[in-house]
């Protein structure tokens, strides 16, 4: 056995690159956004249901909690749709280099705020 091979950084000083942290982000805001389809149809179900379920639902959908939520999941369905198109322009083959992907990456987090923070204050 070859003792002079390199060893693999330990997690606490292995850093991981910003383009890394963003794929691993798209993915857990799929699943997100995959639950909260699922939640969305359960609300839908219940509006359908009758008056009652209608009032206990309204209810419901009033408190902070549920505010947060909704906006957590919007943010998710634009971060979502930025990596998107982030992947749209790997697959023309363009943006490979480091220093461009890093660029993109912060390109694709401030667009996913900004249009977040605009479906915000068109809310109001």
């Amino acid at each position: 056995m070859n003792r002079n091979r390199p060893l693999s950084p330990h997690l606490q000083v292995y850093r991981l690159p910003l383009t890394g942290l963003m794929s691993i982000s798209h993915r857990v805001t799929g699943v997100l956004l995959s639950i909260g389809l699922i939640f969305f149809v359960y609300l839908v179900s219940m509006m359908a249901s009758g008056e009652d379920a209608y009032q206990s639902l309204q209810g419901s959908l009033n408190t902070l909690v549920f505010k947060l939520i909704v906006w957590g999941f919007i943010y998710a369905l634009f971060f979502h749709l930025c990596h998107g198109v982030r992947h749209l322009i790997w697959d023309s083959g363009a943006g490979f280099q480091r220093d461009t992907m890093n660029r993109y990456a912060v390109i694709e987090l401030l667009a996913s705020i900004a249009l977040t923070l605009a479906t915000f204050f068109l809310y109001l």
